[in-house]
């Protein structure tokens, strides 16, 4: 394990990690990421969201640096017309097959076009999805729609992991080419191959200069086993999945006991 005194990122996922499940940020927990910062530690999140559901949270943090979004699909600049530095998008023939795919099956998606979420249905489904998201949606027929620059798709059934534990075998054995992960027990997110947490911590890296044994990686779920693969400190919340935790170095308290603080004041000082 690397010398923790010399902690260089600290790459977090957002839900879960950081972020409790009434979507509030603890005392700590600013306290700690506002102590980093300052401390010249480069403080990134790294979320599934899109970016405009996590820019509000950069800023409650007092974070300027860029926003990893979609799994990984964006790398984009935290202010108005910010630079977009990293982008792997949805083929848009396999989008239009899985959009198909779920309109058979009368599944609930989130379609994702340049970093405007699309639904078809004004249902409970996207009010639950964005009502503690702050999230703007366009309701319209996907066929109404041309289907290019897809950010990524996510498949929502709420109350039901087991069938989205379905839809993640079935999808991930009949397209092995694309990034199919769950994102939370009810979230089955489909992206582009090269969208992964790893490649853009990676991408980061290497655009400033750090190595991955300066790299602190925290998350709780699935798609966050992909980030803790692109650290030299590994960690895993203590809410975090059973699948996560056997990939990290380090299992902390949960996000409702500060877990975050306390690996950063364990490695970061």
């Amino acid at each position: 394990m690397s010398d923790t005194k010399k902690i260089k990122m600290v790459a977090t996922d957002i839900d879960g990690t950081i972020l409790k499940w009434d979507f509030g940020f603890t005392p700590e927990v600013k306290e700690c990421i506002k102590n980093l910062s300052a401390g010249g530690v480069k403080v990134v999140l790294v979320t599934g969201r899109m970016h405009k559901a996590a820019t509000f949270l950069a800023d409650e943090l007092g974070l300027t640096t860029p926003i990893v979004s979609y799994q990984g699909g964006m790398i984009k600049e935290n202010k108005e017309n910010g630079e977009v530095f990293y982008r792997k998008d949805l083929d848009s023939e396999r989008a239009k097959e899985i959009i198909k795919w779920a309109k058979e099956n009368n599944i609930h998606i989130n379609l994702y076009m340049d970093d405007v979420l699309y639904v078809e249905k004004d249902d409970e489904t996207i009010k639950k999805y964005t009502d503690a998201r702050y999230i703007e949606y366009t309701v319209c027929p996907f066929e109404n729609l041309d289907i290019k620059n897809v950010n990524k798709i996510l498949a929502i059934k709420y109350g039901d992991a087991e069938a989205v534990t379905g839809w993640v075998n079935y999808l991930s054995k009949k397209y092995p080419e694309l990034y199919i992960v769950k994102s939370t027990p009810y979230f089955c997110e489909i992206s582009n191959n090269e969208a992964k947490k790893s490649c853009a911590v990676q991408y980061l890296c290497k655009k400033w200069g750090i190595k991955k044994e300066e790299v602190l990686t925290i998350g709780d779920q699935n798609n966050d086993i992909e980030l803790l693969k692109a650290g030299g400190i590994k960690v895993a919340m203590g809410n975090g999945t059973p699948e996560l935790k056997e990939c990290a170095d380090f299992i902390t308290d949960t996000v409702d006991n500060n877990g975050f603080v306390k690996a950063v004041n364990k490695f970061c000082s």
